[in-house]
């Protein structure tokens, strides 16, 4: 059993990495790797990079000072250190296997606090609905005042909208519902017969109590002023950087919100970090806005490694941090 769960995630690692490899590969096959030097200490703006770094710092204390809005209400209590230690080694383990960080956090508090990881994991899956939700909620007002820029993405990658959605009939809708309908059916039955049901319904419970967990919240404008405080911090920490290169130093608050956003559903993708995914989605953005093909290319390798290396400290820092922290019950 547990040579067949370590080949599983051996070969999710190796998919996630052969992936955003060929997409690298495609983008840079032709590229001059020798001037990303020259450019690196002769043509870009350090201070502005080393301004953004606190934002990027201060994205993921948000969402571990948030997340203690969410425990709370389920009977959680636990250290803030605590919380933004597994927040920062969760985006740092993220890296080597993607989207193992959510586990990876809920962990950490189980050991040091003592915290119900089927809970934990409940809060963390709130939050990301949370955080697809107002991402989506940007991602609309965006596009209704960019859609010119939108539709020539769209024409540039041959992708249609229009042909996505005609490519489901009434009928297919249909079939496609009955049959998830079917499939949880079945899984609902075959868990029953099982003999871990009853520890699988435990999780499950676990899990929805943390979700649930929302509803609860007591200060709900904190909530919110973390959440916009997490996503401003992000944006800036994304958005500084177009001063360090004279190529979008002028683009503006319109083009970084549209290539931000792009690029954040662009990480959907799991890859390590969102990379290669994220490299064609901004790099193309850039290049509708006017920037010139190299300079976009040397804009999202630079700033995409340069921000991965921010995290990966990031996560070296807390597993430092946490090897010195006492486990148990946290008192506040």
């Amino acid at each position: 059993m547990q040579m067949k769960k370590a080949a599983n995630t051996t070969m999710k690692v190796a998919l996630s990495l052969l992936l955003g490899g060929a997409i690298l590969y495609w983008m840079y096959r032709d590229f001059d790797f020798r001037r990303v030097e020259h450019v690196l200490w002769h043509e870009m703006n350090w201070t502005w990079m080393l301004l953004s770094f606190p934002f990027g710092i201060l994205a993921q204390m948000f969402r571990g000072w948030r997340w203690k809005q969410s425990l709370e209400p389920i009977g959680e209590r636990t250290r803030a250190s605590v919380r933004v230690h597994a927040v920062f080694l969760s985006y740092a383990v993220s890296l080597i296997i993607p989207r193992i960080g959510e586990f990876a956090r809920c962990g950490v508090l189980a050991r040091y606090d003592k915290a119900s990881f089927p809970k934990a994991l409940g809060t963390v899956v709130t939050e990301r609905a949370i955080d697809s939700l107002l991402v989506l909620l940007i991602t609309g007002l965006t596009f209704l005042f960019q859609i010119k820029v939108f539709n020539t993405f769209f024409d540039k990658t041959g992708t249609s909208l229009d042909t996505i959605l005609r490519g489901f009939s009434l009928t297919g809708w249909i079939v496609t519902g009955v049959c998830a309908l079917a499939v949880l059916i079945l899984l609902f039955y075959l868990l029953r017969r099982l003999s871990i049901y009853n520890k699988v319904k435990n999780t499950l419970h676990g899990l929805w109590q943390g979700v649930t967990s929302l509803r609860s919240v007591r200060n709900v404008p904190l909530f919110i002023c973390f959440t916009l405080a997490i996503w401003g911090s992000y944006f800036l920490h994304y958005y500084l950087t177009f001063f360090c290169f004279e190529s979008t130093a002028h683009l503006g608050l319109a083009c970084a919100l549209v290539t931000f956003i792009v690029g954040s559903i662009a990480v959907i993708v799991p890859t390590p970090n969102g990379a290669g995914p994220w490299h064609f989605a901004v790099k193309t953005m850039l290049i509708l806005y006017g920037v010139a093909d190299t300079d976009a290319l040397y804009f999202v390798l630079i700033v995409h490694s340069v921000q991965t290396l921010l995290v990966a400290l990031m996560g070296v820092y807390a597993w430092m941090a946490l090897s010195f922290t006492e486990t148990g019950t946290a008192n506040a």
